[in-house]
């Protein structure tokens, strides 16, 4: 067995030669499943709370709790906003989740959640320089029915901790319902990144892959598999950027999206999935391969695996085709076999295939622009900003069929998202704080940076160790055996 190496960028390569491309990217999926286990175990989770101040001697006890404290909480108790600068509150998330809908793995019990919910704090620290928590909820009532006006409540009480919240994995239709009360009852942004921060990166990666394929936004045929949260409100924010409704027909488990579903129409919690029936599929479209025929973009967060989209249906789609099949952890088709059935532009949600397009690149810099100008909500304009942010970024640096979207590993990217971000709360109005554009990328730039070179640092003395390399190897071992 080849061995891997501890950076993982070898991991197309470490399976064995008589391996098809499936068994690859299937071996890929459990190895990284495998591996996030073992890894996890070992570390015991992947966050911890560490001071941002010094103690240079015994007496500074003093000055950061009693009785030196006191001053700040006569302070805030006189002007809360000085909250925000006399304490980590401008600079602290609340990743809040009932653990309902975990990815692809459904209700997953409350502490389910956590490991979702500890990646985004992970991936918000290093990638956005931004605090964050995480909060399980239990929102189930006396009869196990889980109850949105619960994660209602929990976060109105706690927001005064915090200086945005984060929603996530909250199963639909509740995740409507909280989303757009706290979003009005709450003085700090509420946004629900599946949604919001999906609709921001998708749009991201559909501008540039457009513009490879010498498409216009307002004239290409959309058809999109999914209308749960995260693809209704891409339909939504993509409306907004420009694509005309009447190209566009949505599929959900139970059919088209029409002026005919009446379980819409008469079940008000669904109401984004109601105006989406109004407006898009004019002709009333309802069988999908009719739909794929001759459609210039599939957008799918649906079922995860590979046999979800046919081959065939790819095939039908107008010249250049663009396939976003981003259902985790495993997309609705597997990338080379959407390329070999003829898409031009193939994305997914996972970093070990082309184009990723994943909410990862748009909530820590969202999040950031959002914290440094105070904002009091994020905007789908602020998402469009983002977008467009994360696209412009891409295609400076160049852009091909493979290569769309920043990586995370493209720093300068979050920066650059936030201050936009910033500069679009201040004219959306909702901005409490205003500063310059230039402020705004200094800023973020100077506390990403700091926490990029705190990690390295950590790892660097010693103080986070390197997982052993058997842990890689014996999930590499294990991936291969059970694909083989």
């Amino acid at each position: 067995m080849k061995e891997i190496s501890l950076d993982l960028k070898n991991l197309n390569t470490v399976f064995p030669e008589n391996f098809s491309q499936e068994q690859i990217a299937k071996g890929k999926t459990l190895f990284l499943k495998k591996l996030s286990e073992d890894a996890h175990r070992f570390y015991g989770g992947k966050i911890q709370t560490a001071p941002k101040a010094g103690v240079f001697g015994f007496n500074w006890f003093n000055v950061w709790y009693t009785p030196g404290v006191s001053r700040i909480s006569t302070t805030i108790r006189d002007n809360n906003d000085a909250s925000f600068e006399l304490s980590n509150r401008g600079n602290l998330v609340g990743v809040v989740s009932d653990s309902t809908r975990v990815l692809g793995d459904g209700d997953c019990t409350p502490p389910g959640g956590l490991g979702v919910m500890e990646g985004k704090a992970f991936l918000m620290k290093y990638l956005g320089g931004v605090d964050a928590v995480a909060l399980c909820v239990d929102s189930r009532d006396k009869n196990g029915k889980n109850d949105p006006e619960k994660i209602i409540d929990f976060v109105k009480m706690c927001q005064h901790s915090f200086g945005a919240i984060n929603l996530e994995d909250i199963s639909q239709p509740n995740c409507y319902k909280v989303l757009d009360t706290l979003r009005e009852e709450c003085d700090i942004p509420v946004w629900h990144d599946d949604a919001q921060g999906t609709a921001c990166v998708t749009l991201a990666g559909l501008i540039n892959a457009l513009k490879l394929a010498k498409k216009s936004i307002g004239d290409v045929k959309i058809v999109h598999l999914g209308a749960g949260a995260s693809n209704s409100t891409i339909a939504r924010v993509n409306i907004a950027a420009g694509v005309n409704p009447e190209n566009m027909i949505m599929f959900d488990i139970n059919g088209a999206l029409t002026k005919d579903r009446k379980d819409f129409e008469q079940d008000e919690r669904y109401y984004h999935q109601w105006e989406l029936c109004q407006k898009t599929n004019p002709k009333g479209i309802i069988d999908f391969a009719e739909a794929m025929k001759g459609a210039d973009v599939l957008i799918a967060l649906s079922k995860p695996g590979p046999d979800t989209v046919k081959s065939e249906w790819i095939h039908s789609m107008a010249d250049k085709s663009i396939v976003f099949t981003c259902a985790n952890p495993v997309p609705e088709i597997y990338p080379y076999a959407a390329k070999e059935a003829g898409a031009f532009i193939v994305a997914t949600g996972r970093g070990d295939f082309p184009n990723q397009v994943n909410n990862s690149l748009g909530f820590p810099g969202i999040l950031k622009g959002a914290l440094m100008v105070r904002a009091k909500k994020v905007t789908d304009e602020m998402a469009i900003a983002a977008a467009y942010s994360l696209a412009d970024y891409a295609e400076a640096r160049g852009i091909n069929p493979e290569n769309i979207v920043p990586t995370m590993d493209e720093a300068a990217v979050f920066p650059t998202e936030a201050a936009d971000v910033a500069m679009q709360a201040i004219k959306d109005g909702v901005a409490r704080n205003i500063i310059s554009r230039e402020e705004a990328f200094e800023w973020a730039k100077k506390d990403i940076e700091y926490s990029r070179n705190m990690a390295k640092t950590l790892v660097d003395e010693g103080y986070i160790n390197e997982p052993p390399n058997a842990i890689l190897q014996d999930a590499l071992k294990w991936a291969i055996e059970e694909v083989a």
